[in-house]
């Protein structure tokens, strides 16, 4: 046999070998591609999630297994779910799904962690997700009625006497077992678990509770579980919850408490009574969940949805000036983005084009580029040229800027009498006119440094470049030019010029900046974007 035959037969063997051991875990385990297709589906997911068969894919599969919040009501969406979470590239971590359909009418508990799979490159090319259930401490935790029950039959008095002895120490043996079981599960569980008599004094807390709140069980045993209370709930919303419980009723919500340290942490808190047989309370129970990082996380992205659509609306996608078609776009490789393109009419009929690129990426990136856009429009209405102009931005932002950071920036100015483009750039350099044959009329190097760097730095603009019917201005981020596939291969400069030679006569310039966008994305393939993406070009007519 051949090295290399037998190289794949090991290879073969390993697959099966694997795929036999995940067909005996006594867990859950679902496998999906990036397209979100099933490649392998475990006997205990079938069993738990209660399937006949493996899903085709995701969104017909798992859309029927009827996944709720712990609250029982909420339904996940498919986006929530951790598989495809998992698929997004996150660290999906352990999380309590409630299942109920067809197949289990009454519903069940499974806590589920979702995970991402990824190539040798460290790319994602797929996403896995465990699961176990978990619905005989969950609800026993939830509903003492199946322990009184149990209890009920170890004492049946309609056994046979005969029977008795043998059929007690059967089930007595049994209830150890479920005790058992039901003791690990509130001293493993992730959730923090409080008992207290039907005053309120602390008898039991588990080592979550230790684990969240930073307090030992000795520092809390006895005393009343307002040591984590953090006055941020009024005494109103406090009379409301003991008026529940002292009805028999649980409570549910959202409680900020207090750690020992006093950081605040945000929690989602049932507290239900204990009654015994009589229906009497003798004690309650709280089971506290920590949302601090969830709710933070979901501040973020509010946050950060916010500032993208504030950033979008500073985004003049057009401009209007006689005898040219302008347009540009960005698409930030985060929410929010550093790349910057404006059009500034002046009081002459003339019009500033500016693209600038923020170092680095993100939110941090997002507030430079808010700053060089105030900058600029303020000073634009003051400055009497280009050289001016750059000189007061400059001085502006070396005051404001960090030590790491700067600012590369194309400035030009279109005079629609004089056909013609003055400009500087700063830095930035990635600037083309292309005539109308396709070739090169003229490369837009750098002129001078980039903004931000040095106080002192005079800036000049170049010389006039005449424009002629048919001329494309291009003007680019290197976001584009950098968009590099798995393979390591860059777009590059030619790239774009190429795409731009393909569609000039028959495309508009908004056309344009959208299609070199989809073909930078489309050469990079699977390869995340790494870097905003920005071009303006115009078209003169």
């Amino acid at each position: 046999m051949a090295a290399g035959s037998r190289r794949g037969s090991v290879g073969l063997e390993h697959t099966y070998v694997l795929r036999a051991v995940f067909q005996k875990l006594a867990v859950g385990v679902v496998v999906c591609d990036l397209d979100g297709h099933v490649v392998f589906f475990s006997p205990e997911a079938e069993r738990i999630l209660g399937v006949g068969s493996i899903p085709a894919d995701l969104a017909t599969g798992f859309a029927s297994f009827g996944c709720y919040r712990p609250d029982m009501v909420t339904l996940y969406s498919q986006e929530e779910l951790p598989l495809t979470r998992a698929m997004h590239g996150e660290e999906a971590p352990e999380e309590l799904i409630f299942v109920k359909n067809l197949q289990h009418p009454a519903g069940l508990w499974i806590e589920s962690r979702g995970t991402p799979l990824r190539d040798s490159s460290g790319t994602v090319c797929g996403a896995f997700v465990v699961f176990s259930d978990v619905s005989v401490p969950e609800n026993l935790l939830r509903n003492k009625a199946g322990v009184e029950a149990f209890l009920t039959q170890v004492r049946d008095p309609r056994d046979p006497v005969e029977d008795r002895h043998e059929l007690v120490s059967e089930r007595f043996a049994r209830f150890r077992t479920m005790f058992d079981q039901l003791a690990r599960a509130v001293e493993q569980t992730a959730d923090s678990i409080m008992i207290t008599d039907s005053q309120g004094i602390i008898e039991y807390v588990n080592p979550a509770f230790e684990k969240i709140t930073g307090f030992s069980a000795a520092e809390v045993l006895g005393r009343k579980p307002n040591v984590l209370k953090s006055g941020l709930q009024d005494a109103e919303f406090y009379r409301d919850l003991w008026s529940k419980l002292i009805a028999g009723e649980s409570f549910q919500g959202t409680i900020i408490n207090r750690k020992k340290s006093g950081e605040l942490f945000w929690s989602e808190q049932t507290i239900s009574p204990i009654k015994d047989q009589a229906g009497v309370t003798t004690h309650f129970v709280s089971v506290l969940k920590d949302l601090t990082a969830l709710r933070k996380r979901q501040e973020q992205e509010f946050h950060m949805a916010f500032a993208r659509e504030l950033q979008q609306r500073h985004y003049n996608t057009r401009a209007s000036l006689p005898g040219f078609d302008i347009a540009g776009a960005a698409y930030p490789a985060d929410e929010t983005g550093g790349d910057y393109f404006d059009f500034i009419p002046q009081p002459d009929g003339s019009l500033y084009i500016v693209i600038a690129d923020i170092a680095g990426h993100g939110f941090g990136s997002a507030l430079v580029m808010a700053e060089v856009r105030a900058c600029l429009r303020a000073y634009a209405t003051m400055a009497p040229d280009i050289s001016s102009l750059l000189n007061c931005v400059n001085r502006s932002l070396t005051d404001d800027l960090g030590k790491d950071q700067f600012v590369t920036m194309f400035l030009g100015r279109i005079d629609p009498q004089k056909r013609s483009l003055e400009y500087a750039s700063a830095g930035h350099g990635l600037g083309y006119l292309l005539r109308r044959s396709g070739d090169i009329g003229a490369v837009l190097a750098s002129t001078v440094p980039p903004l931000g760097i040095f106080p002192d730095q005079q800036f000049y603009s170049g010389c006039a470049v005449p424009l002629e019917h048919g001329d494309i201005i291009l003007l680019l981020t290197d976001g584009i030019t950098e968009s590099t596939g798995v393979d390591g291969v860059m777009f590059g400069t030619e790239g774009a010029l190429d795409f731009i030679r393909c569609h000039q006569q028959q495309s508009t310039a908004g056309e344009l900046v959208q299609g070199l966008y989809r073909a930078a994305r489309t050469f990079a393939g699977a390869a995340p974007q790494l870097d905003d993406i920005t071009s303006v070009i115009c078209k003169v007519a």
